[in-house]
């Protein structure tokens, strides 16, 4: 059997954003997902998890889960068997990005969360398709249950990020960079610059997927982490 898989969902998701993924990966692969919900900085975050997480394991994280997975791997190296990162950013966030987190803020903590939620994700998530309604619907549902606290710890932590581009160089293991087409908010320019400067990386680009390939394209976004999953371990 393969070493454990570790899925780390992206802002304000649960366990449902790789609900396809855990249903045909778990057949062969023991798939745990890792809440990215506790702390105002990515480091208390990333430390907290390895307390949780096993010895050693194979990671992939969506958007803010690939960050804190960036910095899971720059914690320990050794504990990371393969890494994959999917529609993530592996910057510090800008003072602009940042500045622009604080009204969100102010208005999660005033019950208007969910209007915040809506306004991101309008321009910036998802491919056009039949079913990207219901991929939103979802993703509303995700930040309903998490709730505004979640919410603002979150954006703080975010706003705080560290630069992750020194890990990625280091980077030993098999790695997947993986991204969809129409993603306006982790473009495909910035996964290729993220693909080069790992040593051992492979860059999947899903045509017609935005942000969430695990969800608009869950065949083709399983069958890249099932290859990657499959790739022999790199000797040290």
């Amino acid at each position: 059997m393969a070493e454990p898989l570790v899925l780390l969902p992206g802002l304000m998701c649960d366990a449902r954003l790789f609900g396809p993924q855990i249903a045909e990966l778990s057949a062969d692969t023991a798939v745990m997902v890792a809440p990215i919900t506790q702390g105002e900085r990515i480091e208390e975050i990333a430390s907290g998890l390895l307390d949780q997480l096993p010895v050693r394991f194979a990671l992939a994280g969506l958007s803010m889960g690939g960050i804190v997975a960036m910095e899971i791997l720059r914690r320990a190296p050794d504990r990371v068997s393969r890494i994959a990162l999917m529609d993530t950013n592996p910057l510090a966030e800008t003072p602009q990005v940042a500045a622009a987190r604080e009204p969100q803020i102010v208005a999660a903590r005033t019950g208007r969360m969910l209007d915040v939620m809506r306004d991101e994700m309008k321009p910036n998530y998802l491919a056009p398709g039949p079913y990207r309604q219901e991929v939103l619907d979802l993703v509303m549902d995700m930040a309903d249950a998490l709730g505004p606290e979640v919410f603002v710890r979150q954006s703080r932590a975010l706003q705080r990020r560290r630069d992750q581009q020194s890990t990625l160089r280091k980077c030993k293991v098999p790695a997947l960079v993986l991204c969809g087409a129409h993603d306006a908010l982790c473009p495909v320019k910035r996964h290729e610059a993220m693909s080069e400067l790992i040593p051992y990386a492979t860059l999947r680009v899903l045509e017609q997927s935005g942000h969430l390939p695990t969800l608009e394209q869950p065949g083709e976004t399983t069958q890249a982490l099932r290859d990657w999953m499959q790739q022999p371990l790199v000797l040290r």
